[in-house]
């Protein structure tokens, strides 16, 4: 029998090995569940008289930080902000380096929310805290509340809450300029907060969506909420805070030439299309007329005029209540515009409460009722009618009483509509239907622990976007008719100045917004069922 060499049979082996190997491969063992546990730090927690420029915080296995720039809150904030390891590989501690200069006698908090997780199986350590204190104690008092924001039935992401001295510097701009003494975020699901390790004194509460992490307040992306009045630590309250977007003046950007005889100014802010206007500064061509319609959907004003002016640039004067804006135009070249087109809408199904709409892509600037008929389509017998002219979103409203299960024919003749170049439309008929009684539900509802009225009384889908509302000033009962069978949200706005609609609030005014409340269950439309349901909101 001849030998096997040496190397040879090692091979064989081997190959042996991986075969059997790839036959019944070890299972592994139980998922690990469990939580880094803390081993030590240097120096350690709750250190007091603190020196030291590096803190090292060790855990019994390897660690690793999961969105560290979100989740770990320093307080007060260190400028420059501190450097904390790990980031992206594991190591079994974190390593913080500070380089601020650290205020005396002040007690620091670093809060790693969920940041901690463990290298395999991300498992979280929650809400570790490391506290120290350049002085000989630690501050230890605390207060606690809860955040909501306005129009929403409840916050979609964490809300930061700002503490800030209420010294002899502070002014109500220092949300723009300063960060705050102290820091924390409200909680995932239960949304409230607690700031722990304070120092006794009087402060200013505020709670920013603070977008962008960086502890100052931007008024045109973010949200904001307020406590008017002044803190005395220590307290007992409760603190309840409500965020809101503010109202920003309007401010127009520079103008841009998008089609022939159509000129775009976006803008920032609210904009009062009764208030507003655009002036051409430059010299003007005999016969000169424009209109300014804004987009239903977008910051955006459309200025069209009739005339080209023979001018390579043109300079505008924009003007509002509480703005005035020189605007110049700079390149400014003949381009093709459109020829008028009117569309209707809607085209085919029409709610029984519902208005049909002319549109126009060019400025309507007259139109005649006379050219306008509706019939009914069963017997061709004449419907009356309503129109308003919409001058701000460009189209005409037609308003008029609809029936379930039946059919309507709209005809607009020709030269019903007139634009701004003196073009008309051409014939427009629409053949729409109204669905079934049987196909819609009714919704009652006895609301019985409003604040105060007048209210606005909103049917939401579970995104919230309203799908019918009411404004009440008096009762509590409010019926809605003809809504399509769906999941339902109650939504209640209070009009608490009278002036129509909900008013959102205003920091520098230490103006409130105007109370929004919710019912917090989901309702269910049906086809052919009323609902009767009494709620309360809160």
């Amino acid at each position: 029998m001849k030998r096997i060499p040496g190397l040879l049979l090692a091979i064989i082996v081997m190959i042996c090995v991986v075969q059997c190997a790839k036959k019944g491969n070890v299972e592994g063992g139980p998922i690990d569940e469990d939580p880094p546990e803390f081993v030590r730090a240097n120096p350690e927690n709750f250190t007091t008289n603190f020196e030291e420029d590096e803190i090292r915080i060790y855990f019994n296995e390897y660690i690793k930080l999961d969105k560290p720039q979100q989740q770990i809150i320093i307080s007060p904030p260190m400028d420059p902000k501190p450097s904390i390891l790990p980031l992206g590989s594991a190591r079994k501690d974190v390593k913080i380096e500070i380089f601020d200069t650290l205020e005396e006698n002040t007690t620091y908090t670093i809060n790693f929310g969920k940041s901690i997780v463990d290298n395999n199986e991300s498992n979280p350590f929650p809400y570790f805290k490391y506290v120290f204190s350049t002085g000989d104690y630690i501050d230890s008092l605390e207060i606690a509340g809860a955040v909501k924001i306005a129009n929403q039935k409840e916050p979609k992401e964490n809300v930061s809450i700002f503490l800030y001295p209420a010294d002899t510097t502070y002014s109500d701009s220092i949300i723009y300029k300063k960060t705050p003494r102290y820091v924390t975020y409200s909680q995932d699901s239960t949304h409230i907060f607690r700031l722990e390790n304070l120092k006794a004194g009087d402060y200013k509460l505020v709670a920013i969506w603070d977008k962008n992490d960086n502890y100052l307040y931007n008024p045109k992306s973010e949200y904001i909420g307020f406590v008017e009045e002044t803190i005395s630590i220590p307290t007992d309250s409760i603190f309840g805070i409500t965020l809101f977007k503010e109202e920003l003046n309007f401010t127009p950007k520079r103008p841009s030439q998008l089609k022939g005889n159509q000129i775009l100014f976006g803008y920032e802010g609210f904009v009062d299309m009764d208030s507003v206007e655009i002036e051409l500064l430059s010299e003007k061509p005999v016969g000169y007329e424009t209109r300014l319609i804004k987009d239903a959907e977008k910051d955006s004003l459309y200025y069209w005029y009739n005339i080209r002016p023979e001018l390579d640039s043109l300079i505008f004067e924009v003007r509002s209540p509480k703005t005035r804006d020189t605007l110049i135009l700079p390149r400014f070249v003949e381009l093709d515009r459109d020829s008028i087109s009117v569309t209707a809408e809607p085209s085919s199904t029409i709610n029984i409460e519902q208005n049909y709409m002319l549109k126009s892509n060019t400025p309507i600037v007259d139109f005649s009722e006379e050219l306008i008929s509706i019939k009914r389509g069963e017997d061709s017998t004449d419907v009356p009618f309503n129109s308003i002219f919409d001058r701000r979103l460009n189209r005409i409203v037609l308003q008029f009483n609809k029936e379930p299960a039946k059919s309507y024919k709209v005809t607009t003749l020709p030269g019903a509509i007139t634009d701004i170049f003196n073009e008309s439309n051409d014939t427009i008929r629409s053949n729409l239907k109204t669905k079934p009684l049987d196909e819609f539900g009714t919704v009652i509802l006895n609301i019985q622990n409003l604040k105060s009225l007048p209210a606005i009384i909103q049917l939401t889908d579970l995104k919230g976007a309203v799908i019918a509302e009411k404004y009440i000033e008096e009762g509590s009962t409010i019926t809605f008719r003809y809504i399509n069978p769906a999941n339902i949200l109650v939504k209640v706005l209070y009009d608490e100045n009278g002036n129509g609609k909900w008013d959102t609030g205003n920091f520098f005014k230490k103006q409130q917004a105007e109370l929004i409340e919710y019912y917090r269950d989901t309702l269910e439309v049906r086809p052919n069922w009323d609902l009767n349901e009494a709620i309360n909101v809160n």
